[in-house]
């Protein structure tokens, strides 16, 4: 395949801190939209500033994304980068209205959704300044106290104080450049199993999940810049993950929820992923499955580590199925990922770090 994709849906990763021919080659797969840094790609922040320019000199239109979240979920946390708080306790500073003659009601709100703003802020300019365009943030899943891969990483039970607090957040990285990912629709936080590991099921009503988990989508539509389902089965609306589901995701999320922006499947290498209908299926097929649904990119993680021919034959397979009538380019998934890409010069580390804005975010902190 010689000629520019129409539509460029695979994300992938790198296996070191520095690109190797065999990185650039697959980086420069027209099919291939962008990449996914992990903890493994980073070593100090002219390191990685060094790396996302050797990306983006192989395509500039590649988008680099990374999970960076805050609390356990945060790449990079050495040499500069602030330890930002996990969203829980954005959650617990909602409900604190102090104490005695201290106590305010409604002022515990109003801090937490400052606080929002500023690790928003934080997150989005320390990423951009080197050299990273995307952060796969915030988590809009409820926490029922149930799910260990969820846990703190949610922001409240209520879904009001959810969608409130993640569009304070994303107003944050608006403000750095940087646009958001709204994950898992329509929610993960109800189920106990891990989808890394296992495949979820959700046997609620579609009624329950959308009055409840689903609930911040449709409030946060003018918001969402993306979406990322989850590898939760919820049987009683379909069998299919909802990531597999042109039901969750056209007809729900597009048709009802009038969503519009960009759909990323989540990593198709965990294991919710890798049964379609009982079966195991490839990591092309279950792309294929994902982008026929409704995905617009497709993300396949950690395969470049080992034996990396597994990217390799993964590009190979997808250029045959989009050549087989298997699933098909769209220009308007390719210009949502276009979208995501910043739109503004970043600002460089050291000017960051005395800039105003940036040092009465840092204050504002929990």
């Amino acid at each position: 395949m010689n000629s520019p994709a129409i539509h460029a849906p695979l994300i992938i990763d790198v296996a070191g801190k520095q690109l190797t021919d065999a990185d650039r080659k697959r980086l420069a797969h027209p099919l291939v939209g962008g990449m996914i840094l992990f903890s493994r790609n980073w070593d100090h922040r002219e390191q990685l500033l060094q790396l996302c320019a050797d990306i983006k000199a192989v395509r500039p239109d590649l988008l680099i994304s990374v999970d960076h979240e805050g609390g356990r979920v945060q790449r990079f946390r050495t040499d500069g980068f602030t330890h930002l708080p996990a969203m829980r306790a954005l959650g617990d500073l909602w409900m604190d209205d102090g104490k005695g003659s201290k106590q305010r009601e409604g002022s515990g709100a109003m801090r937490a959704m400052d606080a929002a703003t500023a690790a928003g802020y934080v997150l989005g300019s320390e990423l951009r300044s080197c050299g990273v365009d995307f952060s796969f943030t915030p988590v809009l899943d409820l926490d029922w106290g149930e799910s260990g891969v969820i846990g703190d990483r949610s922001f409240h039970r209520d879904p009001r104080v959810v969608a409130t607090l993640a569009r304070s957040l994303m107003l944050g990285l608006l403000q750095s450049g940087m646009a958001n990912c709204g994950k898992h629709f329509p929610g993960h936080g109800f189920v106990k199993a891990d989808s890394h590991t296992d495949v979820p099921v959700d046997k609620r009503s579609l009624r329950d999940i959308l009055s409840q988990d689903a609930a911040p989508y449709p409030w946060l539509s003018t918001a969402l810049t993306a979406v990322m389902p989850a590898h939760v089965i919820y049987p009683k609306v379909d069998p299919l993950p909802a990531g597999f589901s042109r039901k969750w995701l056209q007809d729900i999320l597009r048709g009802q929820m009038c969503y519009d922006g960009a759909i990323f499947s989540d990593d198709l290498s965990m294991e919710g992923a890798r049964r379609i209908n009982g079966a195991v299926v490839s990591f092309a097929d279950a792309a294929c499955a994902a982008l026929n649904a409704g995905c617009d990119l497709a993300l396949l993680c950690n395969q470049s580590v080992g034996d990396s021919t597994v990217l390799d034959d993964f590009l190979a397979d997808m250029e045959r199925a989009l050549a087989q009538g298997r699933w098909r380019a769209d220009e308007n998934s390719e210009a949502r990922r276009v979208a995501l890409l910043p739109q503004t010069l970043p600002q460089p580390w050291d000017e960051l770090m005395i800039q105003p804005a940036y040092m009465h975010a840092l204050d504002l902190l929990p």
